[in-house]
């Protein structure tokens, strides 16, 4: 919902819903891990995506904030044909750093929206834009190593260096949480 609408609402205090919603590294919504097929659902959600200041991913639904648990990143991401990034709510977005491969040989990427993996549908054309430092295509070695943890192997992609980072890393190093948890002091509704 728009910030100057929510900021006119006076909403209930209505405890937060856990664990029913998940996204999954496809950037398809779950709901009780069934995958949810209706558009004007998805629409719904896609519309109302967000984070709080805790690295938690969530859906404003009227005043409950339903929580996200991320299978991946808390956003997928499409390599677009006209080298632009398309994520799975449909908004365009922009990379920055840090552009990570981990040991999965899945990709994370930040952007203006927050952090998204590359969808693994897209993992080739990503490898075919990757650069090593004399501006070539690395070849399987370097691209082994690199997924292997390998800090000295230097590869860019569209001009952005890539590092390695393990699964573990990830969520500190984009600073989301996979699975949000109520705090002590506060009650789940669901």
């Amino acid at each position: 919902m728009p910030a100057p609408a929510t900021d006119a609402l006076h909403w209930p205090s209505v405890p937060a819903c856990y664990g029913w919603l998940a996204l999954d590294a496809r950037g398809q919504w779950r709901l009780r891990d069934e995958r949810i097929t209706h558009p004007g659902l998805n629409a719904f959600l896609n519309a109302n995506y967000t984070s709080d200041a805790e690295g938690s991913w969530l859906v404003n639904n009227g005043p409950q904030r339903v929580y996200v648990r991320l299978e991946l990143a808390p956003l997928v991401l499409r390599l677009e044909p006209d080298g632009g990034l398309l994520t799975h709510t449909g908004r365009r977005v922009q990379a920055s750093t840090p552009v990570c491969i981990n040991e999965a040989g899945r990709v994370i990427i930040a952007t203006d929206a927050g952090p998204g993996a590359v969808d693994d549908r897209d993992l080739a054309a990503f490898i075919d834009e990757l650069r090593d430092a004399a501006d070539r295509a690395p070849n399987d070695d370097t691209l082994l190593a690199c997924v292997g943890g390998d800090t000295t192997i230097a590869l860019t992609w569209r001009g952005l260096p890539v590092e390695p980072c393990s699964c573990t890393e990830l969520p500190a190093r984009f600073g989301f949480r996979l699975d949000p948890q109520p705090g002590s002091d506060e009650r789940s509704a669901c």
